[in-house]
C-alpha cells in the first residue's frame, strides 16, 4: 500500500506545477501569465497585527492542507515538521507543544476537545486539546491533504486516493470508508468534507460530490459537477479541491475548470450554476458567496441566483487563497504572503498588509475577533481591525 500511495502522489504534484507554472513560482523563464503588480491605493481601514509566532518548519511549495483551529480562548496550528502547539488566542503565547514524528500535512480539526491530523504518509493521529497528550494513532492508505472533520462519534478524513474514510472517535479504529475514482493526472489539493445532518458530504478529483450516511457510509445521492472535456489529461482536469460549503439546504461547490453551483442538500439535485474555476475555496455570508477563481479574480455572487454582484481582477495570477469574511471585509492571501482585505459590497481594496515572504496556501480562519493566517514557513499570525 505505501508504494501505490507515492505514485499516486506523483501525478498530484505534476499537477500542481502545471497549475502553477503560470505564476513563474517553480521556473526561472518569463511567466507566461505574470502575477499582477501590487499598485498604491488609500487605504480604508486599519489593520494591524495582533501577534505572529512560530509554529515548526514549513514546506514551500507542497501546498499542505495546515491551517489553524480555536475556539473561543485557544489557537491551534501544526508544522509540517510534526510539532503542534496550542497558543493563547489573544496574545500568542504558547501554552503547550507535542513533538510527533509525523511529516504532519492536514489540520488540525478541533470538536470538543480533541484535535484531529493527518500527515502525508497517511497517518491519522488524536491529542487531548488542553495538554497535548496523544490518544491514539491510525493509518490509512492514502497522503491527508485536508483537515478530517469530526462529530460526535467519528472522525472523517479524505484522503488522496480518492476514499473518505470514517474512524472512530474514541480509539480511531475505522468504522467504514468509500472510495471515488482518481484520474491519472490532478491538480494538488483536497477539499475537506463537511457534515450536515445524518449526511457527510464530499467532493473528489473525478469531479464528483457526494453524499454518504454518517452511520455507515450508504450513499445518498451522488452529482458529476462537470463531465470532463478536451484532448488531453490537462484540459480534462475537473477535481473538487475546494471544501464545499453548507448554508441552509443549499450545497455550494466549485471544480477546477468548471463551475460554481449550488446543489440541492437532500438531493444533490443542481439549483443553478455559474462557468467559474475554482480550486482555492469559497466565502459565505448571509446573503453573497465570494469566488476566487483560478485566475485569482475575487468574484461576489448572491447566494440566490447566483447573480454576479462584483468581480475584482487587481490580484490576476497572484495564487490568491480562498475569500474569508471578516467584519466588514473579504480577505484572501496570496503567493507572496500579503493578505489583502476587500469591500464585501463593491470589492474595492480597503487595506493590505504582509504576513513575511512566505506563501500563504489556506483561507485564513476567523476567531475572537482576529484574522489567523498560517504560511507555508511556518508561521502563524493574528490580525485585527482597528476600530
Amino acid at each position: 500500500m505505501r508504494a501505490s500511495s507515492a505514485l499516486l502522489r506523483l501525478p498530484l504534484l505534476v499537477g500542481s506545477l502545471a497549475l502553477l507554472a503560470g505564476c513563474g513560482i517553480f521556473s526561472r523563464e518569463e511567466p507566461l501569465n505574470p502575477p499582477a503588480d501590487l499598485t498604491r491605493f488609500d487605504q480604508t481601514i486599519q489593520v494591524q497585527r495582533a501577534w505572529s509566532t512560530n509554529v515548526g518548519r514549513g514546506a514551500e511549495q507542497l501546498r499542505l492542507g495546515l491551517v489553524p483551529a480555536a475556539d473561543e480562548t485557544t489557537v491551534f496550528a501544526a508544522a509540517h515538521d510534526g510539532r503542534i502547539s496550542a497558543f493563547d488566542l489573544e496574545r500568542g503565547r504558547r501554552l503547550w507543544s507535542e513533538r510527533t514524528r509525523l511529516p504532519l500535512s492536514g489540520g488540525p480539526s478541533l470538536h470538543d476537545g480533541l484535535l484531529v491530523l493527518g500527515s502525508s504518509n497517511g497517518d491519522v493521529i488524536a491529542l487531548d486539546a488542553a495538554t497535548g497528550e496523544i490518544r491514539w494513532q491510525s493509518k490509512l492508505t492514502g497522503e491527508v491533504l485536508a483537515p478530517p472533520v469530526q462529530t460526535d462519534r467519528l472522525v472523517i478524513v479524505r484522503t488522496v486516493d480518492g476514499k473518505l474514510t470514517a474512524l472512530d472517535r474514541g480509539d480511531g479504529r475505522q468504522r467504514w470508508f468509500v472510495q471515488q475514482s482518481v484520474p491519472r493526472l490532478s491538480v494538488r489539493g483536497t477539499g475537506a468534507p463537511v457534515v450536515s445532518g445524518n449526511f457527510v458530504i464530499g467532493g473528489f478529483d473525478n469531479g464528483r460530490v457526494a453524499a454518504y450516511a454518517l452511520s455507515d457510509g450508504t450513499p445518498a445521492w451522488d452529482t458529476l459537477l462537470t463531465p470532463p472535456t478536451g484532448r488531453n489529461e490537462v484540459e480534462r482536469l475537473v477535481d473538487i479541491s475546494a471544501t464545499p460549503r453548507v448554508a441552509a439546504d443549499d450545497v455550494f461547490v466549485a471544480g477546477f475548470q468548471g463551475r460554481v453551483a449550488a446543489l440541492a442538500i437532500e438531493s444533490g439535485q443542481p439549483l443553478w450554476s455559474r462557468d467559474i474555476a475554482s480550486y482555492a475555496g469559497i466565502g459565505l455570508d448571509r446573503d453573497n458567496l465570494y469566488v476566487a477563481s483560478a485566475r485569482s479574480e475575487v468574484i461576489a455572487l448572491s447566494r440566490r441566483g447566483a447573480r454576479e454582484l462584483w468581480r475584482q481582477d487587481v490580484l490576476l495570477n497572484r495564487a490568491i487563497t480562498g475569500p474569508v469574511r471578516f467584519g466588514d471585509s473579504v480577505v484572501v492571501g496570496d503567493f507572496q504572503g500579503y493578505l489583502h482585505w476587500l469591500d464585501p459590497a463593491t470589492g474595492e481594496l480597503q487595506a493590505r498588509v504582509r504576513a513575511g515572504s512566505d506563501r500563504i496556501t489556506q483561507m485564513p480562519v476567523v476567531a475572537g475577533g482576529l484574522l489567523l493566517v498560517l504560511t507555508e514557513g511556518g508561521r502563524l499570525f493574528a490580525y485585527r481591525v482597528r476600530e
